[in-house]
């Protein structure tokens, strides 16, 4: 090194003092926005240094957070997620204990509602067989249980007791090839048989093909096979087909879609009324508000109530605006016109301003309104009985004086 100074002695010096001279040039001349250029180029220069010393921290410390720190995180993973569990367990019991709650409500309502007597059980069990649609209750002989007794739940049919044992019963189901019921239609009340298929689905037999039945229409139990009483929903009919000698029904037993869990053993069955409306739940529906175009007709008569006591309302004023009594009138009577809207409020209906012009016009066949009626002259005083008034016919020796024809009435038409 000491050599390479000594050989380039004279160079080194120079670039020295060119150096020196660019920095001094540099410390005195600004640019057009006022900063030294020293200042320009040494912040110029420690730019990029600075950057890569950020970039570098930047890096480790992520580094550092994202790998090296993450010794707890698998522990609070699994924490979390066994707490997740734990809430889903419990949404599922909370749902369960719900649907639990309605269904013994459903139940109590039911037995409230039924004549027959009947006793609540649960289903603990099902058949072995793979063919076998049976089920176990918890109701045996010592609750009061014997063979053949009925079973059913709130929407429906379920099957019937074929065996009871002392803590259990084995319940034969209605969808089983060896189940048989009575049943009868809700709206022609045709009777019929319903047997099990193995199927969801069950078959009616027995029913005439001169027999009108639609898809939708319900079955209930007729009482004839003396294991149901009469008036329990039975199905709704699925398909209907033509066939020789009886028809071709598949009914949808209404009493296992919803599960069975909670079913209802009739002890002593009571023969009800086949209700006129299936017991299915029905949407309910709300007629619309009167629109826009309606308010000021049933503004004029501010009655409270439903739509249809403002639209009698409504009928009721354009009548009477038409001098129209409802209930009354002859054959051939011309009605009134309910296409005319109805009169303002606070106007008077032609003909009830000066009722006697009104019906005393009627007729001559050309009434007057109310509003063009002449003014009445001023009456003379009532005739004593002795003077017969003017106008009047003499009459008989016992008999009854005739009417006396008004004036007005005798008036001609121009007038």
């Amino acid at each position: 090194m000491e050599t390479f100074l000594n050989r380039y002695r004279n160079v080194t010096v120079l670039l020295l003092v060119i150096f020196a001279q660019l920095v001094l040039l540099a410390v005195q001349v600004k640019n057009d926005q006022d900063v030294r250029m020293i200042r320009v180029w040494t912040v110029s220069a420690v730019t990029p240094a600075a950057r890569l010393a950020e970039w570098l921290r930047g890096g480790s410390i992520g580094f550092l957070r994202d790998y090296v720190l993450l010794h707890d995180t698998h522990a609070e993973n699994v924490r979390l997620q066994s707490e997740v569990n734990r809430l889903k367990l419990d949404n599922d019991f909370l749902k369960n204990e719900l649907n639990t709650a309605d269904r013994a409500k459903a139940l109590a309502l039911f037995q409230e509602r039924t004549p027959s007597k009947t006793l609540a059980a649960d289903v603990i069990g099902t058949g072995a067989g793979t063919n076998a649609k049976v089920v176990f209750v918890d109701r045996g002989s010592s609750a009061g249980v014997e063979r053949g007794m009925a079973v059913v739940t709130p929407d429906g049919i379920v099957g019937k007791v074929i065996e009871a044992y002392p803590t259990a019963s084995e319940v034969l189901l209605i969808t089983d090839p060896d189940f048989a019921a009575g049943v009868i239609s809700q709206k022609t009340m045709v009777r019929g048989t319903l047997k099990g298929q193995g199927t969801p689905m069950c078959k009616v037999d027995y029913i005439p093909p001169e027999e009108k039945l639609q898809v939708g229409d319900w079955f209930y139990t007729s009482g004839d096979d003396r294991v149901f009483p009469r008036g329990l929903p039975v199905g709704i009919i699925k398909v209907v087909r033509p066939g020789q000698p009886f028809q071709e029904i598949y009914v949808e037993p209404s009493g296992i879609q919803r599960g069975l869990e909670d079913v209802l053993i009739v002890i002593e069955g009571v023969h009800q009324v086949i209700p006129s409306e299936p017991l299915a739940n029905q949407p309910v529906y709300i007629a619309p508000g009167p629109s826009s175009s309606d308010e000021p007709a049933l503004a004029a008569t501010p009655t409270a109530g439903t739509a249809a006591d403002k639209l009698r309302a409504q009928y009721k004023a354009i009548g009477d605006a038409q001098n129209h009594k409802f209930g009354e009138g002859g054959v051939g009577e011309k009605p009134a016109n309910f296409n005319l809207k109805p009169p303002p409020p606070g106007t008077t209906a032609p003909g009830t301003a000066s009722q006697g012009l009104g019906t005393r016009n009627q007729g001559l066949g050309n009434p007057v309104p109310a509003t063009q009626a002449p003014s009445p002259k001023p009456q003379s005083p009532a005739p004593s009985p002795q003077s017969p008034s003017p106008g009047a016919k003499p009459t008989a020796p016992g008999q009854p004086p005739a009417p006396v024809t008004d004036d007005v009435a005798q008036r001609p038409h121009s007038e």
